[in-house]
């Protein structure tokens, strides 16, 4: 399940990168696979949900664990059967989605339907919409007023450096707001409102001094239109970056969960630990689920990138930037609201946005349509998947 996490759900930080041309397939694997791990082992939670989000009513196995071992066995390989295809695809599916389904799938046939939290799986699928919603519309009035403020300009270049330190502060204020909201939760590093904006502006004015800084040393190239434009995406290069290192880093700390909470449910029953709503998490697990998302990244994880980053859309490095600003800026923001959203969806959506501030033509339709397909599908893929897996580990498992 973890390298199939990192094979699919990756490219969420790294495929606007790399279809942008702002980092190359290795380099960015290198530093996805660095940055997840360190996500995923330092900040991946001593605790996790033994049915993520809540989706079952844990006091229903207390007469009978065997049940909730043989289902969390089979929601791990359902989704992993699930996201392998779809990756083998090359679709961008979330993976805490793809759990979600598995989950409800062998609770269904395992316990029954009531035990099953309806309105969670209405408001999973009510975020179909509003994720993608959300950050195509934040993406497009980002790109939107870069091309207003710069790139429409007649010395695009001039403007980029005049407006530089304004976009480094408000993406390291958007890193710091990822970090404290979200992503050092487990480190007791999750502030309330008032105190995390302040740290986080201090982060920001770190950023734009960076910012302002590194824009003054650029050497101008002879003047000429080709090379005012390749500088001036020079400038976003740095920043998306930058954007797309915080993702990966909060999608370790976060997505490992989809790996290793089913995996801790059962090593907890199999050492007689009674069923609660949230197991322990062993080191050696975090490390497990780190290292397989490093591997599915290195091995799989080019194919949803280059359909994340190249076949939507054309992107060149701002219109990279406006997609990942606009995830990440949409991440912290529903995670306060408590608007359950999926990261794949909001980078999607924000691509979406970007490729539709130049015109519907700019979109691959085609492309859009396979992928909105297979988020509406990926629940009831994975529930069957999953009642199939639940009988198999039952009757395979269970002493005759």
């Amino acid at each position: 399940m973890a390298w199939a996490i990192g094979a699919n759900d990756v490219a969420n930080a790294m495929g606007t990168s790399v279809g942008s041309g702002s980092l190359t397939i290795r380099n960015a694997v290198i530093i996805a696979g660095l940055l997840e791990f360190c996500g995923a082992y330092f900040v991946g939670g001593h605790v996790t949900d033994t049915v993520r989000k809540g989706i079952l009513d844990t006091t229903a196995f207390a007469a009978d664990p065997d049940i909730l071992k043989f289902g969390m066995l089979g929601a791990l390989a359902a989704a992993a059967t699930l996201l392998v295809g779809a990756t083998r695809f090359g679709l961008p599916v979330s993976t805490t989605h793809a759990i979600v389904g598995a989950i409800v799938g062998f609770g269904v046939v395992g316990i029954g339907p009531e035990a099953v939290a309806w309105d969670k799986v209405g408001e999973i699928m009510v975020s179909w919409v509003t994720s993608p919603l959300i950050g195509g519309i934040l993406g497009y009035g980002i790109f939107q007023l870069i091309r207003v403020l710069i790139l429409d300009r007649e010395d695009p270049l001039l403007e980029a450096k005049r407006y530089a330190p304004a976009f480094f502060f408000v993406v390291f204020f958007t890193i710091g707001l990822v970090t404290l909201f979200k992503g050092l939760k487990n480190m007791n590093l999750d502030y309330d409102l008032p105190e995390a904006l302040l740290r986080a502006a201090l982060v920001g004015v770190v950023g734009a001094a960076l910012g302002a800084v590194m824009t003054r040393r650029m050497k101008t190239m002879e003047p000429s239109e080709e090379h005012r434009f390749l500088q001036t995406e020079q400038v976003f290069v740095v920043l998306v970056v930058l954007t797309a290192c915080a993702v990966a880093f909060a999608h370790g700390s976060n997505d490992v969960a989809n790996a290793i909470g089913p995996l801790a449910s059962v090593i907890n029953i199999e050492q007689g630990i009674e069923v609660a709503g949230q197991a322990a998490v062993a080191p050696w697990m975090l490390v497990v689920g780190g290292i397989g998302i490093v591997v599915g990244l290195a091995t799989w994880g080019y194919k949803v990138m280059e359909t994340v980053g190249k076949k939507i859309t054309e992107l060149t490095p701002s219109r990279a930037f406006s997609a990942e600003l606009a995830a990440a800026l949409t991440i912290v923001v529903a995670s306060r609201m408590g608007i359950p959203v999926s990261t794949t969806h909001i980078l999607v959506g924000s691509v979406l946005g970007v490729g539709l501030a130049r015109g519907i033509g700019a979109l691959d339709l085609r492309v859009v349509a396979k992928i909105a397909s297979s988020w509406v599908l990926t629940l009831p893929i994975a529930g069957l998947l999953s009642i199939f897996f639940f009988y198999f580990f039952k009757g395979l498992l269970t002493p005759q």
